[in-house]
């Protein structure tokens, strides 16, 4: 059938026909190339065996938006890549523009059904409860890797594994370099809601800036979710005509916040990924994820004979900036040398280990003491995967 008559359906609505066609009963192995939709690559190398006799091993990937959309898919995307391009044994299925819905349990089996894939990362949060624990039940044998911090022992099955990363700390440094480059210390940060993992972030975010300038205030917007563009852009312009110079955001594509920030004659500090081409005059740094990094130990281990299911591979895995999980974009332009080595001086010391971000006696913006006095949190406690606050010197509720 020509490939013409699919270009207009999605990889699930081509899947289904296929299903439609071959009783369930028998193994089924079909080529993804004639379905483009489905953004499947093979490894270096095309999808034969890696020199040496090694098996090939195919691993899906799963988003919720698209691959180039300067944030969250993309830095998955490109860490899929970069592992399809490193290890010739890998044969990459991908597919974007998958809702939280059951459509992303369908792509999830059509993938080891049709594809015969052995591991997943589906990476969006909403796909965990119940779509990843459904499927994860229903294939035992097949490695379901989440990115977020839902997984928990002994009530989840175990062929789940959670990896998240302590990208607050890049939060942290993108602080001081915002704080030291403005005049003002008037910062701004478009947040999409108002769970621990935002909240952390812009909490890091003002106690860095603030620990090169106490009077440093953050604006805090919430848009109520992760792609809303309209008021991610109103957002932004909302805080250029109350006077901050520097903004930066966690939503899932940070696009039209950097070009709105860049418009306005903003400085600006990146999320996701690097999104220097989206604001080149105002693009300050930026906290990127490292997922190459991750997913490069991951199937290291994976072809090593390692899984979760037996323990060879944490179920959860956390790491910063020392671990590789995340990495600060290259200073922009505007950056003077002063923020510079503030923020190299800061980044030494999550890179040494003796940087403590939320220090005893800390209060929310509200008065109260959130952490008691003589109470250090480390990055690894659990209790700031729980935050519930904003710090003080954060304007906002």
């Amino acid at each position: 059938m020509s490939s013409k008559k699919y270009l207009n359906l999605s990889r699930r609505q081509v899947i289904r026909g296929l299903l439609a066609t071959t009783a369930f009963g028998a193994t089924a192995k079909f080529g993804t190339g004639c379905t483009p939709s489905a953004q499947t690559t093979a490894g270096a190398g095309g999808a034969s065996p890696a020199a040496g006799g090694d098996e090939p091993m195919t691993v899906g990937f799963i988003y919720v938006g698209p691959k180039d959309d300067y944030g969250y898919n993309q830095a998955h995307a490109e860490g899929a890549k970069a592992i399809a391009d490193k290890f010739s044994w890998i044969k990459l299925v991908e597919e974007a523009s998958v809702p939280e819905t059951t459509a992303v349990a369908e792509s999830m089996r059509s993938m080891i059904d049709i594809d015969g894939a052995k591991v997943l990362f589906p990476t969006s949060f909403g796909y965990f409860d119940p779509h990843i624990l459904k499927m994860a039940a229903e294939y035992p044998d097949v490695q379901f890797f989440h990115c977020a911090g839902l997984y928990k022992e002994g009530v989840h099955p175990k062929n789940i594994g959670s990896y998240f990363g302590y990208i607050d700390e890049a939060q942290y440094v993108a602080g001081v370099t915002a704080a030291l480059t403005s005049k003002t210390a008037k910062l701004g940060f478009v947040g999409a809601k108002p769970i621990p993992q935002v909240l952390r972030n812009i909490n890091s975010f003002t106690l860095g800036a603030r620990s090169v300038k106490p009077e440093a205030t953050t604006q805090v917007i919430f848009t109520g979710d992760w792609a809303l563009p309209l008021k991610e852009a109103e957002a932004v312009n909302s805080m250029a005509d109350q006077g901050i110079e520097v903004v930066t955001c966690h939503v899932d594509s940070p696009k039209v916040v950097m070009e709105t920030a860049e418009k306005r004659n903003m400085f600006c500090t990146g999320y996701h990924a690097n999104q220097v081409a989206l604001a080149p005059k105002g693009y300050l740094t930026g906290a990127e994820w490292d997922w190459t990094s991750v997913y490069t130990r991951l199937m290291e281990d994976i072809k090593a004979g390692k899984s979760v299911q037996s323990g060879g591979i944490p179920h959860i895995l956390r790491g910063g900036l020392k671990d590789g999980f995340c990495k600060m974009s290259a200073y922009g332009a505007a950056v003077p040398a002063e923020a510079k080595q503030a923020a190299d001086a800061a980044k030494a010391k999550f890179m040494d280990g003796s940087m403590v971000i939320y220090k005893g006696g800390l209060k929310d913006n509200q008065g109260k003491e959130v952490i008691p006095t003589g109470g250090d949190l480390k990055q690894q406690d659990i209790k700031l995967e729980e935050m519930n606050y904003l710090v003080e010197g954060v304007i906002g509720s």
